[in-house]
């Protein structure tokens, strides 16, 4: 086994190594989101942290770690005779991103339970993870349905296996950890709120820290052992510290005055639900146990607002997570605090002051402990040492950042206006690509996927992950007499196994073709176009797809965003967006046939829709490789079809208004093989309009007829 990083070894990062610490004293605290950028150290401070809790006593013998103290009733492996337990390191148990259930939850032998009526269990990583850590890597990419049974398992302690009548319950109670970059799309909002804290995380700016990261890291690569052998006193005095803040936390006391600053800060601040001063108040109490207190002041309540609510204030994937640190003081500050009691004098604090000529020559220890935690709640301005999965280089300053080239208003066409700010976004009507798709979960599109309605039957390509039962009750049946059956229990052996095949929905990759020439420039119509593509965004991230956002303007069409999960990123290119010039539409489809090209090599089963959002005029050819011959309206005539040629599933919202129309979006949508939407006719609400418009009209012309 690796010699893992120190944890004290970190340079910085205050805040994050504080919120970890925090859950090791109090593992109700519930756990920490990590979001920031690549290279940060999110894994290696979370790797780190399990040589730092205390150990655990567990029955001799048991796959599901039960306390010898409080056996669980119902474990698998039980009923546990009275005794003694054996001491071992707490786990930290990883979930790769593309795990599967049977990996989550564990799996039963259907052969055995058909056959013999025995409960043949597999433990799953839920299993391995209780009473320890479930450290989830780019947990923002993990499946919706690994969320469902996390959520499931985080809400009820228990991990539940249901598999065609054959029952497994055990408990699960672990401190969820993950970490994120945001650039690579959002988490869903039920999972977001199961985290108890929230940390973000830069890197440092400040090149003595830069240095003293690549120092300390080639220290480790070089020698692992001798490097982790010279933080050993430093970790020793934290693991300490941790078991005595953890011994102290039954006596702190959560004064009135500590509840009713929770309360005021969450209202406040507006923040939905409970959970955030239920958190909060075990966030303050660990952070007085912490500093050795057994009275919660206002810093800690503070400190604790810090960590656990920016997350909570989101109120749609686009908002980015923060809070106002002068509004949350003004909140504090009308319920002072009573006289504080003498902070206390621990033989030795590694953190109020650390030597300077520490281990490896350059002083260590987590910061931000002691008697006042530090009061930062935005990202740490510290750098730490990235593993070798997490790595990344120093980062240019704005002024020698490389600036991509951008046309003159002549080249153009015409004179650049200024960004229009979106409308507000709406609930849009559902747009899908036909067919059946075999693409990643999501909620768009139908297609076969592991979850949803069992549409039939087949036999298992690989390991049998959902069992038809009676598909395979029809395969063993006509041969139980040549098997020589003579009980009452089926004979099934593994050619008779059928697995389940499901119908579902599937994310796809929605590609933006959007019209930013001076044709759509009016900024009462801009601002309504953006805000038409806003809600489709938004439609996307709850649909759990890629997007990606093509514009077209002057003479070119640019890939703004090139396909990504991040709706974010996509919102933040959207609002910047300029326009003026002329209208090269052909650009922008040919543009879009190279990307979905290039998309289709790199993930063939997710299959593209294309949302073209435009009035349909082509008024230059732009800068396009291939056939030029012929007037702009043909050259795009003959970019669409080629789009449709390749099965290319297309939709154009045609952004045409005033009393004149050309209904040239409606000949392009003609040419892509799709149907065309009006910004209007985009609502969702619109769609109930028009049926009860068609009812209107059918009831009349019956009651005409009638009469």
């Amino acid at each position: 086994m690796s010699t893992p990083y120190p944890f004290t070894a970190v340079v910085g990062q205050a805040d994050l190594r504080l919120a970890l610490l925090l859950n090791a004293v109090s593992p109700a605290v519930g756990g920490v989101l990590v979001r920031g950028e690549k290279g940060t150290a999110k894994s290696t401070a979370v790797r780190a942290l399990s040589a730092l809790l205390p150990q655990v006593d567990v029955v001799p013998g048991c796959r599901f770690s039960c306390a010898p103290a409080a056996a669980d009733p119902a474990c698998p492996d039980g009923p546990h005779e009275p005794g003694p337990g054996s001491a071992r390191p707490a786990r930290m148990v990883e979930l790769p991103v593309g795990a599967s259930e049977d990996r989550l939850v564990g799996a039963l032998d259907i052969e055995r339970a058909l056959a013999e009526g025995v409960k043949a269990f597999e433990p799953g990583l839920l299993a391995d993870a209780h009473r320890g850590i479930l450290y989830v890597d780019e947990v923002n990419l993990l499946h919706d349905h690994l969320i469902d049974l996390l959520l499931d398992a985080a809400a009820m302690g228990a991990s539940y296996v249901e598999r065609e009548g054959v029952s497994v319950r055990h408990a699960a109670r672990f401190l969820l950890v993950g970490t994120m970059n945001p650039e690579e799309g959002e988490l869903r909002p039920q999972l977001l709120d199961r985290f108890g804290l929230t940390v973000e995380v830069a890197a440092s700016r400040e090149p003595a820290q830069r240095v003293e990261v690549v120092r300390r890291r080639l220290a480790y690569e070089d020698d692992p052992a001798g490097f982790a052998g010279r933080w050993a006193g430093d970790e020793d005095e934290v693991r300490a510290r941790v078991v005595a803040a953890r011994a102290l936390l039954p006596q702190v006391v959560l004064g009135d005055t500590a509840l009713l600053q929770i309360a005021a800060t969450c209202a406040g601040f507006e923040v939905d639900g409970m959970r955030a001063d239920i958190v909060m108040a075990r966030t303050a109490t660990a952070l007085a146990a912490w500093a050795g207190r057994t009275s919660v002041r206002k810093e800690d309540v503070r400190q604790a607002a810090l960590l656990a609510l920016p997350h909570r204030r989101r109120r749609n994937p686009f908002d980015a997570p923060g809070l106002d640190e002068d509004m949350l003081d003004r909140i504090l500050d009308r319920f002072p605090d009573e006289e504080p009691e003498p902070d206390p004098e621990p033989d030795r604090n590694p953190d109020a002051d650390p030597d300077p000529e520490g281990p490896d020559g350059d002083g260590g220890g987590p910061d931000g402990g002691g008697g006042v935690p530090p009061q930062s709640g935005g990202p740490q301005g510290s750098d730490a040492p990235a593993d070798s999965t997490d790595t990344d280089g120093p980062a240019e300053s704005p002024s020698d950042a490389p600036e991509s080239p951008q046309p003159s208003p002549q080249e153009a066409g015409g004179p650049e206006q200024a960004a229009v700010r979106a409308a507000e976004p709406f609930r849009t009507k559902m747009l899908s690509v036909p067919g059946l798709g075999e693409g990643a979960a999501g909620r768009r599109s139908r297609a076969r996927t592991a979850h949803g309605r069992t549409t039939g039957a087949q036999r298992p390509r690989g390991h049998l992950t959902k069992l038809h039962l009676m598909a395979t009750v029809h395969a063993a049946a006509p041969h139980q007499r040549a098997r020589g059956r003579d009980g009452r229990g089926l004979v099934v052996r593994k050619d008779d196994l059928r697995q389940a095949t499901r119908e579902g929905r599937e994310g796809n990759l929605v590609l933006f073709v959007v019209d930013a020439s001076g044709s759509m420039a009016a900024r009462q119509r801009m601002s309504a176009v953006k805000g038409a593509v806003l809600s489709l965004l938004l439609d996307a991230y709850q649909r759990r797809d890629k997007v990606g956002l093509i514009t077209f303007r002057g003479a070119t069409a640019e890939l703004a965003l090139p396909p990504t999960s991040s709706v974010d990123a996509a919102a933040a290119r959207l609002e910047q967006l300029p326009t003026g010039g002329r209208t090269p539409l052909a650009a922008g489809l040919l543009k879009a046939h190279e990307v979905l090209r290039i998309e289709r090599l790199r993930d063939p089963s997710r299959r593209p829709l294309l949302v073209v959002v435009t009035d349909g005029r082509a008024t230059s050819a732009g800068t396009i490789s291939g056939r030029t011959d012929g007037t702009p309206r043909e050259l795009a005539g003959r970019s669409a079809r080629l789009l449709q040629a390749g099965g290319v599933a297309s939709v154009v919202v045609d952004c045409e208004s005033g009393p004149v129309r050309l209904g040239l979006a409606g000949v392009l949508a003609a040419d892509l093989g799709g149907p065309a939407v009006t910004l209007d006719g985009l609502r969702a609400d619109s769609l109930a309009g028009l049926v009860k418009n068609v009812r209107t009209a059918v009831t009349s012309d019956s009651n005409r007829r009638a009469a």
